[in-house]
């Protein structure tokens, strides 16, 4: 009798089988167990391939966040108040040189404005690439900004002497109303006007500088015969001698309600000159009017086209009393850097001056305050304020006292509502301390702007031949910088 043996295999499929006489269980063949081996190596190899790729795509992920975030995100100095910083404007260059929006009712002309948000706010702004500058709310009443650090004291030191290269003149005393006396010669009036020094007047420089910064003016009737005088000029430019055959006695000096631009800022113990900001001044003096023009986000084409640097210093003793450096708008009047493109008669000129930014140009010993005498009142009443043109020191609501390169803003017009110009802000009132130890040297910076704009627009192509234009530049202001 044949007995079976019924052997079980113990191992794997591929281990070489025992060596019974005859085997019941049946065993899958070789070749079939290692397919099935094969499979399972594969299967473990297509796994870390998959986990390797997944990694890298997450890996080029992030980089790909880092890389977007570090390229546009802020690159100035840490701000502890991030959500109220002003984002930096682009480079001027891609200002100066951007296509033009045009003043259409679809793409209204619109004047950014700085936002106080409070007195004493802290805000950062960008001058140079790189860089920040801290600009902190003194007065809402008007808005008024003071920004250390705007020069450095080198810079102060240049302006200086340049004013004093350039020769500084002595601010008059007022004139009586019956004294109606002249006060500059041909020759004097010609070195006030001639901006770049090249000895020769420009189309520019005779309309941008109508008036001059002592009380002295052209008239608007002589100043339309220099203007055709120099057209009919085959070099387009004035030389001293052309310019005495065509100007005549073209000027004289104003009253007490006349001066400088319609009105007499008195000032005693005290000179002055003006520094041209424009091509072919000193790279100094242009990179201050670069930083005007990006801490306002004004259009270059209004900074370019506004009045000269005015550097000023004050002896011991020396003072200016309260005044508005804009004027309130008048019927019979117009403003004095826009009067020939008018096309009207009109017997006064005013000054248009939009802004006003204040250099600091040296520490004063003692003294020397710049003073708001009704900064943030509650209300202005003229009447019941007395005569703050003496008395707004003493009484003076914010006083500010000068230390070099530290610069000061402020809006000398509210807004009309519709992005531009409006009535004077009466709560802009200011003078300058007196001096009581030492000397005070400022500088003055004014941004000229017509509260009429098509009257602007006609001097903007008058002057440079172009329109007034709004840069290509992100004016999506965050809350400090907001349209008029």
């Amino acid at each position: 009798m044949v007995e079976y043996q019924n052997v079980q295999s113990t191992g794997n499929c591929s281990d070489p089988p025992s060596t019974p006489s005859f085997q019941t269980s049946p065993r899958l063949p070789a070749r079939d167990c290692l397919r099935l081996q094969r499979s399972n190596v594969c299967s473990r190899a297509y796994f870390v391939v998959v986990m390797v790729f997944f990694h890298l795509y997450i890996i080029n992920i992030i980089a790909l966040l880092l890389y977007v975030h570090y390229n546009t995100g802020s690159r100035e100095v840490p701000v502890l108040d991030r959500s109220n910083s002003i984002p930096p404007p682009p480079p001027l260059e891609r200002q100066v040189t951007s296509r033009d929006l045009s003043m259409s009712a679809d793409h209204p002309f619109r004047l950014p404005r700085l936002e106080g948000i409070r007195v004493g706010h802290t805000q950062m702004v960008s001058l140079f690439p790189e860089r920040s500058h801290s600009l902190r709310t003194l007065s809402l009443k008007p808005f008024l900004f003071e920004i250390p650090g705007f020069l450095s004291l080198e810079e102060c030191g240049l302006v200086m002497q340049l004013a004093q290269l350039k020769g500084m003149t002595p601010s008059p005393p007022p004139a009586p109303l019956a004294s109606q006396e002249e006060q500059l010669t041909q020759d004097e009036l010609f070195r006030l006007l001639d901006l770049n020094q090249d000895g020769l007047l420009q189309k520019e420089e005779i309309l941008s500088l109508s008036l001059s910064h002592d009380g002295s003016w052209l008239g608007s009737y002589n100043l339309r015969e220099i203007h055709i005088g120099l057209e009919s000029s085959p070099a387009g430019a004035l030389s001293l001698q052309e310019f005495r055959e065509v100007s005549g006695d073209v000027f004289h000096h104003g009253g007490l309600e006349s001066g400088l631009y319609g009105y007499n800022q008195v000032r005693q113990k005290s000179t002055q000159t003006r520094l041209y900001l424009g091509e072919g001044a000193h790279h100094i003096l242009k990179s201050i009017r670069n930083r005007v023009t990006r801490l306002t986000r004004l259009p270059s084409s209004l900074v370019d086209l506004s009045e000269p640097l005015e550097v000023i210093r004050y002896e011991q003793g020396g003072y200016s009393h309260a005044h508005h450096d804009s004027s309130p708008a008048h019927p019979d009047s117009c403003c004095a850097h826009t009067h020939l493109a008018a096309n009207s008669s009109t017997p006064s000129q005013i000054p248009c001056r939009y802004v006003t930014v204040l250099l600091f140009l040296n520490s004063v010993d003692e003294g020397g305050e710049s003073s708001f005498p009704v900064a943030d009142n509650r209300t202005y009443e003229e009447e019941a304020l007395g005569d703050l043109s003496v008395q707004y020191c003493a009484k003076g609501n914010l006083k500010i006292r000068p230390v070099a390169g530290t610069a000061l803003l402020w809006y000398n017009n509210l807004s009309d509502g519709n992005g531009w110009v409006g009535e004077l802000d009466e709560f802009s009132l200011h003078g300058d301390c007196m001096v009581t130890r030492g000397s005070k040297w400022i500088g003055n910076i004014w941004i000229n702007i017509d509260p009429d704009q098509e009257r602007q627009k006609r001097y903007q192509q008058l002057v440079s031949g172009q329109q007034l234009r709004q840069e290509s530049q992100n004016l999506e202001h965050s809350d400090l910088h907001q349209d008029l």
